[in-house]
């Protein structure tokens, strides 16, 4: 989204911008909005390999632990077993670990698991310690719930984000919140490979730009997260940025929608 949507919107405002931005500058607006970009995808990035460690724990049998410094994160499970919980999992990627999707990522990640991932009911809470997706501090709470097959036979999870935030190395921060459904459409054969999960997302996303400006998005038909490459393939998304209310970006279509006024873009 940020690198075609972003600058149509930035069009879209300095051309309005006298009627539309009285109480946010352009600037500003667009500024929150790519902020936006920034820290979703950051948490839904948490959430992918929250769930993958979860996945590993359960599949380990080397000790206490799977992985190294060398190929990946250091992940330890308390107490080593398969039948007590809850559990403490800790994901470890030391101070700094080049992945296969060309994020680095530092520090530990914290997963306190009622049971395994696949399992009906199990709840999954998740923190962090000094944990940095390339530049980007991130903390706060998230946590997920298995809900159990849909009509479809696919997995539900609940997610509630609370108190979500990412600090820049130029020391801004933003916040997020988040309430969605996320149901798990592929990959979940694979457990160990967590580079061919596809995902719909459902529900609502919130917070606030590092100038205070407030942002909502609702989700109008589930987006399709597909995770290598890193694409949405379909979906609509609602945004409000301030005074700018409803934005639509149609994924399904490559098309988004300012006041009425419709452009396309590249995915």
């Amino acid at each position: 989204m940020r690198k075609i949507i972003i600058p149509i919107i930035a069009l879209f405002f300095i051309s309005c911008e006298d009627d539309l931005t009285k109480t946010v500058d352009s600037a500003t607006a667009i500024e929150a909005l790519t902020e936006y970009a920034t820290i979703n995808k950051v948490f839904q990035d948490v959430g992918n390999n929250s769930g993958d460690g979860v996945l590993s724990a359960e599949n380990t049998t080397t000790g206490k632990m799977y992985g190294t410094k060398n190929n990946g994160p250091i992940i330890t499970i308390a107490p080593f077993d398969l039948t007590t919980f809850p559990k403490e999992i800790t994901i470890d990627y030391g101070t700094g670990i080049l992945c296969e999707d060309g994020i680095t990522r530092k520090g530990i990640i914290n997963i306190r698991s009622t049971n395994w991932y696949g399992v009906e009911g199990s709840e999954h809470t998740t923190t962090f310690t000094n944990f940095y997706h390339n530049d980007y501090k991130v903390e706060g709470t998230h946590f997920t719930k298995n809900l159990g097959e849909n009509s479809e036979g696919f997995l539900e999870y609940s997610v509630i984000i609370e108190n979500g935030k990412i600090t820049t190395k130029e020391g801004k921060t933003i916040t997020f919140k988040e309430n969605t459904t996320r149901t798990w459409v592929a990959g979940f054969n694979t457990p160990f490979n967590i580079w061919d999960d596809e995902y719909k997302l459902d529900g609502t996303q919130s917070g606030v730009s590092s100038k205070g400006v407030e942002y909502s998005l609702t989700i109008e038909e589930s987006l399709h997260f597909v995770l290598l490459p890193r694409s949405i393939k379909s979906g609509i998304l609602d945004i409000d940025v301030a005074n700018l209310k409803d934005i639509k970006i149609n994924y399904t279509t490559s098309t988004i929608t300012i006041l009425g006024v419709t452009f396309p873009f590249d995915v």
